[in-house]
């Protein structure tokens, strides 16, 4: 009966352990993820993947240097020709403009800013066809 009491006991203390363990693993994840996020300093915060969810399109930031000067592709799904891309930094926000300039998206523009607590981009589409202006966010891809 004692061994029986005692292998229980030792039991739940190593589930116990276990969990605790676990818990404390994906609490040390959520805690480097969100300071990696936060100890980049330049413009490298803006770079991957970026979906915006009203329609599937994607704006690829491949890299930006110190100067602002983006590598970035657009993709609705097939890409779509960027003319130009930079990041800024203005009032303490880093802006984001991609201008697009491929058939039916002629001088077409994005202007975002990035918005570190939610890690999306929010801003307004330009669409200059149609001469209209949307209010969109993009979400970064995981």
């Amino acid at each position: 009966m004692r061994r029986c009491l005692l292998r229980m006991t030792l039991t739940g203390l190593a589930i116990a352990f276990a969990l605790q363990t676990a818990s404390e693993c994906s609490a040390q994840t959520k805690k480097d993820t969100a300071t990696e996020t936060k100890g980049k300093k330049g413009f490298e915060v803006l770079e991957g993947r970026w979906l915006r969810p009203d329609g599937g399109y994607i704006i690829q930031i491949r890299s930006v240097d110190a100067a602002g000067k983006m590598d970035a592709g657009y993709f609705n799904p097939r890409p779509i020709k960027v003319s130009r891309a930079e990041a800024t930094k203005e009032s303490g926000k880093t802006k984001v403009f991609v201008e697009l300039n491929d058939v039916g998206y002629p001088g077409s523009t994005y202007t975002l800013t990035y918005d570190a607590k939610d890690d999306v981009l929010r801003g307004i589409y330009y669409q200059a066809a149609m001469k209209q202006s949307f209010d969109v966010y993009f979400t970064r891809m995981k």
